[in-house]
């Protein structure tokens, strides 16, 4: 449920859509989320003062106090490509 929200918040900002990966990890009060990003979207996702990450985060907030659980959003940058 919330992977594919935040699969569809993030998909729609970025330039690189086909990129970003979202990991779930669900325990019984608590749910972690992993949004993999390239480095050139990462300042996207963050937006100017870290509005667009915390707007993010509120709407995963609320869907949380819905199902009753406790939700974290942890931002993970790709690693660069070998040059």
């Amino acid at each position: 449920m919330f992977k594919e929200l935040i699969e569809y918040i993030v998909k729609s900002l970025v330039d690189h859509p086909d990129q970003v990966e979202v990991k779930e990890v669900t325990g019984e009060t608590v749910v972690i989320i992993e949004l993999t990003v390239t480095e050139e979207d990462l300042g996207k996702i963050i937006g100017r003062y870290g509005r667009t990450l915390k707007a993010i985060r509120s709407v995963l907030y609320t869907a949380g106090l819905q199902a009753n659980k406790k939700v974290i959003l942890e931002l993970i940058e790709h690693p660069k490509p070998d040059e």
